[in-house]
């Protein structure tokens, strides 16, 4: 560790902060868009999984109807 003399000034920090947030806003926005990607896929899956079972249960439960003209 080297030990500094001058003092610290609330630029200084101001300065380090906003070093250190920028990287994590750019990690953040990185990610951001592969998690949406991923949860608009898992989503169409999930739709599509119960739109099958859906019309496989409609399938087995459906009455069928004779219609006969008199």
């Amino acid at each position: 560790m080297t030990v500094r003399s001058e003092r610290i000034t609330r630029d200084d920090i101001e300065a380090k902060f906003r070093e250190l947030t920028g990287e994590v806003a750019e990690e953040v926005e990185s990610t951001r868009s592969q998690v949406v990607t991923v949860g608009l896929a898992v989503g169409v899956g999930l739709v599509a999984v119960v739109f099958l079972i859906g019309r496989r249960n409609g399938r087995r439960k459906s009455a069928i109807v004779e219609v006969r003209r008199i």
